[in-house]
């Protein structure tokens, strides 16, 4: 997994609540387990119409077409628990969402494909979404070690993140990074294993 530590790019604002996952990626789209591609494909049903572009939507306003930070409303990622989702959000582009709150399957998704999703007061997603609506002016920069955002006129907002979920982003630990951390005591265990009990491992 492609580690989190500090990520500078234009903050995108998406006045919307209860963005659901098929929203995200339709269901059309999910047809493939590969991870790449599926950036086309974000937010379909809103972003094209016809086979055509909606000029209108956000992420297709010149602007925001490079967007890796996405300022949303409540309940983000609800809906079916498809992991497709922050792949398609993080193959576009998007390593980071704000928002007041997350759908909790679609919040562990994020963690475990490199994505940081943050809760925070409405209020202050309100005041992000204003600075998002500056268009390529609106650059933050989300440091994941100091939990902090900077705004482009300087000031620096503070948020929390579960320890754990930190040191994972931080060093690209995904599930099965994780476990090859391991590796070492896996390996003494499978040795003694084979000495104890080699008929489990005649072939």
């Amino acid at each position: 997994m492609e580690k989190f530590v500090q990520l500078t790019g234009v903050a995108a604002p998406l006045r919307l609540m209860n963005v659901d996952t098929d929203m995200i990626i339709p269901a059309d789209y999910l047809k493939t387990i590969k991870r790449t591609g599926l950036g086309a494909g974000l937010f379909a049903s809103m972003r094209f119409k016809d086979g055509q572009e909606v000029a209108d939507f956000v992420l297709n306003k010149p602007a925001y077409r490079q967007a890796k930070i996405l300022v949303a409303g409540d309940n983000f990622g609800c809906g079916s628990s498809r992991e497709h989702a922050p792949w398609a959000l993080a193959d576009f582009g998007i390593r980071c969402i704000i928002a007041p709150s997350f759908a909790d399957i679609f919040f562990n998704n994020c963690f475990k494909n490199g994505i940081l999703p943050i809760r925070m007061p409405t209020e202050v997603v309100d005041r992000l979404m204003a600075a998002a609506d500056n268009g390529a002016n609106a650059t933050f920069t989300v440091d994941l070690e100091a939990q902090t955002i900077a705004l482009p006129d300087g000031e620096k907002i503070g948020f929390d993140v579960e320890p754990f979920r930190r040191q994972c982003l931080l060093n690209g630990w995904d599930d099965i990074g994780l476990t090859l951390r391991e590796a070492g005591s896996i390996d003494a265990f499978e040795a003694k294993a084979k000495d104890g009990q080699p008929w489990l491992w005649a072939s």
